[in-house]
């Protein structure tokens, strides 16, 4: 199995459509994917029409035993989602409280890599949806990835979102053995506006080892796979955002593949 993280700690940039994107992509090339949704807000949840406000069992379930994931608790948890190839981690808003709870309690940081170390066998790929902000569940989608995808909004203020993911990244590296290798991505791209122009320019200046030099269009048609609780690629397949990701996907698959090989 190798795991993908898509995190930033800017809400509002693509995220969760960047995870499920992905994950369509792959299970529409004959992969098993599991999508972990870590975002206590539930938005990937709620995507597969899942009610994060209402569910009994969600990936909070995996931190309650100070770090240690009961055998088999993870295949338990799973639910099914609108593609049979991709199974969800669902999030519940009792995440919220992790943060709270957390200090003072070693080793919950590996929680998330716990649980899918149980689910190695079951899946080819796994997609963490990570909430917007710097804490025990980010730690968690970090510490369990061999990839690191930060999508970013072509916008000002998503420049600056950036900055600060990319120094909690430098943080996180110094207590991994290896670094973790990230790929930042435009989304939200609107060729009409100045703004989004401008940051793009900005990011081709600043991050050119690691942007990807394409860009996630604007595309209504993405709002409309969510609306229908479908991934993008099984309700439009041929739509300028699904085309934009499946070249995404090829580039990600190439790093991993070089990754491996070094």
């Amino acid at each position: 199995m190798r795991v993908w993280a898509v995190a930033n700690q800017k809400g509002g940039v693509g995220k969760t459509t960047t995870s499920i994107a992905l994950a369509g992509l792959l299970a529409d090339a004959g992969k098993r994917v599991v999508v972990v949704d870590l975002d206590p807000h539930g938005s990937m949840t709620s995507y597969f029409g899942h009610d994060p406000d209402t569910l009994e069992h969600s990936c909070f379930d995996l931190f309650l035993k100070q770090g240690s994931v009961p055998e088999g608790l993870p295949r338990e948890l799973l639910l099914q989602t609108s593609h049979e190839r991709i199974s969800l981690l669902p999030s519940s808003t009792a995440l919220a409280t992790l943060e709270r709870q957390s200090p003072g309690q070693n080793g919950l940081g590996l929680v998330i890599a716990k649980s899918l170390a149980q689910l190695w066998q079951q899946f080819d790929h796994a997609i963490i949806d990570s909430p917007p902000l710097l804490g025990v569940l980010m730690v968690n989608a970090l510490a369990a990835s061999h990839q690191l995808v930060i999508p970013v909004q072509t916008e000002f203020l998503a420049v600056k979102g950036l900055e600060r993911m990319v120094s909690t990244l430098s943080m996180v590296n110094r207590s991994r053995k290896q670094a973790l290798p990230y790929t930042i991505v435009p989304t939200l791209f609107d060729r009409r506006t100045q703004a989004s122009l401008n940051t793009l320019k900005v990011l081709r200046n600043n991050y050119p080892e690691h942007l990807w030099q394409a860009y996630i269009p604007v595309d209504t048609r993405l709002r409309d796979a969510s609306r229908a609780g479908v991934t993008p690629s099984q309700y439009d397949g041929n739509s300028r955002g699904v085309i934009a990701y499946r070249a995404l996907l090829k580039h990600l698959l190439s790093q991993q593949l070089a990754t491996q090989v070094a």
